[in-house]
Order: C-alpha cells, then structure tokens, then sequence
C-alpha cells in the first residue's frame, strides 16, 4: 500500500494574522500556543505544510513588521529577524566589515530561495547545517528574544541545544540579531562544500580573526554540518593565539578541528569524509582570512 501525500496545497485549515510591532506577534504566539507557526519568508514552513508535517492552526505572519526587516551598523551590525538572506548578503557594511556572512548569505541555495529566506528563519529552524550560522557565531553574534513579559539576549553559541531545537521559551521569538563591531586588522571567510551549489552544506566553515602583526590576537573557527548543532572549535583557536601564525600552526589548527567535530554518515556524506573535508576548509578558511587580514601569504 502506498501513501501519496499532495505537495502543490495546504490542506488543512488555519488563522492566518499579520500583527504590526514586535509585542503584537509575541501576544499571537501567546494566545494560540504551540500550535502557532511564525512565517516570514515560509521557504520551510509551506513546505512542511503541503507536506503534511506541520499542521499549525494559527500562522503568523511577519511582512507587517518594518523593523523585523531592518540591516543597520550602528556600534555594530543589527539584523531583524525577517530580513531576508539576499539583503543581507548584498548590503555593502556586511560585504566589507562581515565578508564570511556576505559569502554565507551567496552560498544560500538559489537566488530564489535567498531572495524569500530569512536569516532569523533560518536560525531558528536549527539545523546542523545552517548557512548563516557559522559565520555568526564566528562574529560573536547575539540574538534578541522578545516575549509577552520580557525581553532577553542570549549568545548565539548557547541557542542552539540539538537538531531543530532552540532555548526559545512558549510564545517567545528571535527579533533580531546584533553583530559586534570589527576591532582591528580583522579578516573572515566562509566555505561551504555542498552536492550541488544549490544544496545545503555537507560541511561549512566560517573563520574570523584579528591580526597582531604576526600573529593572530583573537580567533573564532566555526562549523556546520559536522555535530547535532553549528559549533565553534575552541582548541583549533586557541593554538591559533599561542605563536606567530606559520604553516604549521594552521596544520595544527586543523588537526584539532577534526578532533572536535562529530560527524554523521547519512544520505549526502559519509562521516570520513565529512571530518576530512572539516580539515581542509579550516586551513583554507585561515589562510583567507589572514590575507583578508592584511597578513600575506603563510608560509
């Protein structure tokens, strides 16, 4: 017996609202429970709906809320929760002073789904293999939550608790995200390898850090795809900061970040070849980021 699901409409019934500032869509959050459902650019939701999946009776829509959709660097980067990833990626402050989330955000699917997607969306849905993720918490990036009682920030790399699982409480939701400013000669770059360009990440890494001369002052390394949530190897940047930076120390570096991740074999990748590939987007990832830095070549 076979069961054919219909993926071209939206079977079930459901309200649909369109509050008007945030506290609005905290208090629809709040009023139907957990059977509401945020939609901004719905590139997941409506999928999962027609899919029979998710079957929210109330969705709440966010396009009538301006600020959600803001980019502005003001002692800092603040995004809205609602803007979309081709905003982001294509606005020149992040372009130039956030270059591994610009590349992030251009490594996102098509130009359809960046142009429709949203960077809190896609945050929130909490995968593994996230695109912006990395890149922010590579930047040390801090997301505002916004409830019916209270407002609250919470570091990025302490949102995510597992594979679709976020610290979002009942009827709260990200509002924004704030990027700290660059300090210093800093550089970044994001890679991704992917089955196809349009596909999500087999394994991703962003990497940012702040040059001393020589050496590196300050490091993040960040990865995605390889452990249940996006995460930073934080032994891979401390060896970072210990000695100038020379080929062997991004060696090091990557060894380390093989050791730290933990990869899974499934339908895109094996888990080899997944730590494998980690290794080399690290070094790659450094070296870019070095130059970006005004570092040179290592050698």
């Amino acid at each position: 017996m076979f069961t054919f699901t219909n993926t071209h409409i939206l079977v079930e019934e459901f309200d649909y609202v369109e509050p008007e500032a945030p506290q609005a869509v905290a208090a629809a959050l709040a009023e139907y429970g957990d059977q509401a459902r945020l939609m901004a650019g719905g590139t997941d939701l409506l999928v999962q709906m027609k899919l029979e999946r998710r079957s929210p009776t109330c969705v709440v829509g966010l396009r009538r809320v301006p600020s959600l959709r803001r980019v502005e660097y003001e002692r800092g980067l603040e995004i809205g929760a609602a803007a979309s990833v081709r905003r982001v990626g294509t606005a020149a402050v992040v372009r130039e002073r956030y270059t591994a989330l610009a590349e992030a955000c251009q490594a996102f699917s098509t130009v359809q789904i960046m142009v429709m997607a949203t960077v809190g969306g896609n945050l929130c849905n909490a995968s593994p293999a996230a695109d912006t993720a990395p890149p922010l918490l590579a930047f040390d990036a801090r997301l505002r939550l916004v409830s019916p009682s209270m407002t609250r920030e919470v570091p990025l790399d302490r949102f995510f608790t597992g594979p679709g699982r976020t610290v979002l409480a009942a009827a709260e939701f990200v509002e924004s995200v704030w990027v700290p400013p660059p300090e210093g000669p800093t550089g970044s770059a994001f890679l991704k390898v992917g089955r196809v360009a349009a596909d999500i990440s087999k394994v991703c890494v962003a990497v940012k850090l702040v040059r001393e001369g020589a050496r590196v002052r300050d490091c993040r390394v960040a990865l995605g795809a390889v452990a249940p949530t996006p995460r930073r190897a934080v032994r891979a940047e401390a060896v970072l900061v210990e000695e100038p930076l020379t080929a062997r120390v991004v060696e090091e570096a990557a060894r380390l970040a093989r050791e730290e991740i933990e990869p899974i074999t499934d339908v895109r990748s094996t888990a080899a070849y997944r730590r494998y590939v980690a290794g080399v987007l690290v070094q790659d990832g450094l070296r870019r980021a070095w130059a970006r830095a005004g570092g040179g070549d290592i050698q």
